[in-house]
């Protein structure tokens, strides 16, 4: 039974103890019953009326995540908070439905997504539509787009998949987006959607035996933690962001709220529940301290966070009184308000840093002053929005059915607002009134210090200034592990092969080597797979082995044996997470090169090209706020080349008998500048644009000269 239940008694007394419930930051669910429901109706975890001690656990989780999202550096797992959340929802999600299901034998689904909409729905929209004005207004303009594709996709409850889809990286985001929260209501709304109907099925078919749900329970809570673990090897943003690697979280509180009453009662005693709720608070507690932004998350780590909230809700299922740290006043006050802390932290913390440029850190003192101005702003959004919406009102659309449709057709025309506008801003230019010539390519260049109106690309169109070998599929994504066939350029009747290997640091000098190909009558053939270096390594990504690199490589290296070209250049990302921690990347990578080098052909010439410069936000978004200034988005050289890595690689291919080419004297100076010309030199923060790849054809072709 949900601790929002108002005890059997005077209508005073219900009145008194009507108080919000949160399932989680991200999904606040007020769930009451009549008293004659409380008292006809048992629950198979015995589930006190009012549980004091879930709403301050809902407090310490809020205060974790919004802690956390400040960057109070002494909790570097306050994300963990979250993970407390889903299983109070499991939790109480199931108690209600566990009781429903006792007392009437069936769901009345669209009641119950009803109430869920109005209680959810109404800040989480209010919130939505704000920070969409919010971002449009004030995150830089090449931005806008994406952050209003993610509202559309918030506004139809995917935002998680979405960010699973792009491949968000949420513990190490650079330049998170305003939406980004979503995530765990998305997670929710999904859960809620589909749990009641399996409920409702188990129910019947175990012929309404509650060993029947707990055993379904205990089923999905398997399934979906090996999910979880499976995913973790294949893909970190999956395994983080969709449902199915995160429903056991739920189904952990799923699990309490259907145990046996004979269990719970166990556990409630005074002694029982007094270690089961000290050690689920340290558990909690260690998880906030212990855990941090390199942990491998969620997979095993998760577990802390989970098993110690599904603790400390056992041991209070009792008597016994519960400790003054969860039930003292301003913890169950932030408790009653916590999921409108969560759903306005996060915009007042990002969009200022988004504003300013995630290139210039907001000091923590301001952070932690936007973190404590979301807690009056909840109080208002609770008086004024959580609660009189959560309730019944008279009106000719107060019907299920008309309420629903109400629900959905907002949700659409918030989307399709959102997608509408994004497409109409990223038709917009971004620019100043003033032309600058063609000067790409040359040596020690002065960057434009304004954003010309003949920019190529635009800004705007920066992230697709990608190779045609994005296009025709020859660039690999990460889990493709087969060579694409037909990737050869230049004409078919010369005898003289030239291969570009590596990873999309490799794929970004197409367009220079294609060049230098056709003029020297080379064919050139590409195999190119992102994030997998051409270099002897096994690496991580996202915290998983990256074992389809290696998959590929292998093949990869047998196609060059096959081909015998006459010159094989390597590119690479050098900045790379190794699978194997114990020994310095340096010292790896250097073995690593070495070893691919001498897996070469014999008789091939081996050229290893220098990496390009790295911006610590993406030039493009620096620059659409920057448009008279564009110097305020160089990067000092020291700062963007790796010196000890380029001399590194340097000794490397000199010791192997290879050759290495360092063409950063044509992207910079003492500083690289983000615009050379008219061109826009860099797509994202590491990879250089088209035209940018294009320009350097002739001095590569010149460094190139003695060796091919």
């Amino acid at each position: 039974m949900p601790d929002a239940l108002p005890p059997a008694g005077n209508e005073l007394t219900q009145r008194k103890h009507r108080l919000g419930v949160g399932i989680s930051p991200d999904c606040y669910l007020y769930m009451r019953s009549s008293t004659k429901e409380s008292v006809l109706t048992s629950t198979p975890s015995a589930v006190r009326d009012f549980r004091p001690d879930i709403q301050g656990l809902r407090a310490i989780a809020v205060l974790g995540v919004v802690l956390y999202h400040a960057g109070v550096a002494v909790i570097p797992g306050g994300y963990a908070g979250v993970d407390v959340f889903f299983v109070i929802s499991g939790f109480l999600i199931t108690s209600h439905l566990a009781r429903t299901l006792r007392s009437t034998g069936s769901i009345s689904f669209a009641d119950f997504y009803l109430k869920r909409a109005r209680r959810i729905l109404p800040a989480s929209m209010l919130v939505m539509v704000l920070t969409t004005i919010a971002a449009y207004l004030w995150i830089p303009r090449v931005d806008v787009p994406g952050a209003l594709q993610d509202a559309a996709a918030t506004a139809l409850y995917v935002p998680n998949l979405l960010f699973a889809v792009q491949g968000t990286d949420y513990l190490a985001e650079t330049a998170p987006s305003p939406f980004q929260h979503y995530w765990s209501l998305g997670i929710e709304e999904q859960f809620y959607l589909l749990w009641p109907a399996v409920l409702a099925v188990a129910f019947l078919a175990a012929r309404k035996s509650p060993r029947g749900l707990l055993a379904v329970a205990a089923v999905m809570v398997l399934g979906s933690f090996s999910v979880n673990l499976l995913l973790m090897q294949v893909s970190t943003p999956w395994a983080f962001f969709s449902l199915p690697s995160r429903a056991w979280e739920l189904g952990v509180g799923a699990v309490i709220a259907l145990l046996p009453s004979t269990v719970t009662k166990r556990a409630g005693t005074p002694v029982a529940g007094a270690v089961l709720t000290y050690v689920g608070l340290a558990g909690i507690t260690a998880s906030f301290v212990l855990l941090s932004e390199t942990t491998p998350f969620p997979g095993f780590a998760a577990l802390l966070p989970v098993l110690a909230t599904a603790s400390t809700i056992l041991g209070g299922s009792g008597a016994a009184a519960h400790p003054r740290a969860l039930s003292n006043g301003p913890m169950q006050a932030i408790g009653r308000w916590s999921y409108s802390i969560y759903l306005v932290h996060w915009p007042l913390l990002t969009i200022p840093q988004l504003a300013a440029g995630t290139e210039n850190p907001l000091p923590l003192v301001l952070t932690l002053a936007l973190g404590a101005a979301s807690v009056p702003l909840a109080v208002l959004m609770y008086r004024y929005v959580e609660e009189p919406l959560r309730k019944p009102w008279r009106s000719p659309l107060n019907t299920t059915r008309r309420s629903l449709t109400l629900v959905a057709g907002v949700s659409a025309i918030c989307a399709v607002t959102a997608l509408t506008t994004a497409q109409a801003v990223d038709r917009s230019r971004i620019t100043t009134d003033e032309t600058a010539g063609f000067t790409a390519g040359t040596r020690n260049p002065e960057g434009t210090p304004y954003v010309p109106s003949n920019i190529d690309p635009a800004l705007e169109e920066a992230g697709a200034s990608v190779p045609d070998t994005y296009a025709d599929g020859c660039h690999l994504d990460q889990l493709e592990i087969e060579l694409a066939p037909g990737c050869q350029y230049g004409a078919d009747d010369t005898e003289l092969d030239m291969v570009l290997f590596g990873d999309s640091h490799a794929q970004q000098w197409f367009g220079a080597l294609q060049s230098v190909a056709t003029e020297s009558s080379y064919r050139l053939h590409t195999l190119t797979k992102s994030s997998c270096p051409s270099v002897d390594l096994m690496i991580s990504v996202k915290d998983a082995p990256y074992t389809q690199c290696e998959d590929w490589k292998k093949k990869a290296i047998k196609a060059i044996h096959e081909l015998d070209p006459e010159v094989i250049v390597l590119a690479n990302y050098g900045r790379v997470q190794p699978a194997d921690p114990s020994a310095p990347l340096e010292e790896q990578w250097a073995e690593g090169l070495a070893s691919m080098i001498d897996q070469m052909p014999a008789d091939a010439e081996v050229v290893i090209l220098a990496d390009t410069p790295e911006f610590p936000v993406a030039p493009a978004s620096c620059l659409s706020r920057n448009l008279e200034e564009a110097d305020a988005c160089s990067v000092l050289r020291e700062d963007g080349v790796d010196l000890s890595r380029q001399s590194l690689e340097k000794d490397v291919a000199l010791r192997e008998g290879a050759h290495y080419v360092d063409l950063t004297a044509y992207l910079c100076t003492d500083t690289c500048p983000a615009i050379i010309g008219n061109v826009l030199a860099y797509r994202d923060e590491h990879h250089i644009s088209r035209p940018m790849s294009l320009a350097l054809g002739e001095p590569l072709a010149t460094a190139l000269a003695g060796i091919i």
